[in-house]
């Protein structure tokens, strides 16, 4: 299959620590580290274990960080089609909590490739089975749009509605603010609409409440569940699987990567899939 993700990096630091501090308490990280993460970045690596390559078309800072995020995705398995966004690598700082929590703070704007920027080959994206949409322009989404399959984030509700075309898939957690989409009509609607619900599974519209998957192991932490549940759902409807099936594998993979250290340390990957 060809797959690729169109979508932002953060470069996180994160710190384990008992609780998130109440204002004006100081707490001691019992362990810190270091990912280029973000929505995009964490499907492209689970695109990438799923399927053994993912192109990813993002934007990244003209400094440091921005070099780093790319040689560690790569390390990752990821073909990096990045712009220069002329301007510092976005940041963000992550807890997480001994239930295995994640309360994030972004630091900086989101850094979206444009479609009209024609230092990224955009045409690759007609070759493409299955596109997941995080971050990008109106003219990056129809670039999208011309993939077979092309499933979205939610918190991208302002550029699907200036664009104005039709998502297969519009996924995003019922639990957080940013993510819901109730009484948001974007024209065309989406063809299937997911929210998810942690433990308690979720809904498709059309078609009913679905069932969160077992959890293979011990909570590490919950960074990056959703964007690995969403890469999953895109990769099976883009491998021709029922609704049911795609929701099932990506269930699998959102309770995967709860049991690793941060989005990398555990992630559902084909050897498992064929298991």
């Amino acid at each position: 299959m060809r797959v690729a993700v169109v979508g932002h990096v953060e470069w996180v630091e994160f710190a384990r620590v008992e609780r998130v501090p109440e204002p004006g308490e100081i707490a001691s990280a019992s362990e810190t580290w270091e990912e280029p993460a973000g929505g995009g970045a964490v499907a492209a690596v689970q695109l990438a274990n799923l399927n053994g390559q993912v192109d990813f078309f993002t934007s990244l800072g003209d400094d440091d960080l921005g070099r780093r995020s790319k040689e560690r995705l790569i390390e990752l398995g990821v073909t990096v089609h990045a712009a220069d966004a002329g301007r510092p690598q976005r940041r963000a700082f992550t807890f997480i909590d001994e239930d295995g929590e994640r309360t994030i703070t972004t630091l900086g704007p989101k850094l979206r490739p444009s479609g009209e920027d024609a230092s990224l080959p955009w045409e690759e994206l007609a070759r493409c089975d299955a596109v997941y949409f995080t971050g990008g322009d109106v003219a990056a989404v129809r670039a999208a749009r011309r993939a077979k399959v092309l499933v979205a984030t939610s918190r991208e509700l302002p550029t699907f509605e200036r664009a104005g075309e039709e998502l297969d898939a519009l996924v995003g957690s019922g639990g957080d603010a940013g993510e819901r989409f109730d009484g948001v009509a974007l024209d065309p609607p989406p063809r299937l609409v997911v929210s998810t619900a942690g433990a308690l599974g979720g809904w498709i519209r059309p078609g009913g409440p679905f069932r969160a998957a077992p959890i293979p192991g011990p909570i590490e932490d919950a960074y990056g569940c959703g964007d690995c549940f969403a890469a999953g759902f895109a990769f099976a409807l883009g491998a021709g699987r029922s609704v049911e099936d795609a929701v099932a594998l990506a269930a699998r993979c959102g309770a995967t990567v709860l049991t690793g250290r941060g989005p990398y340390g555990r992630q559902l990957t084909a050897a498992d899939v064929g298991s």
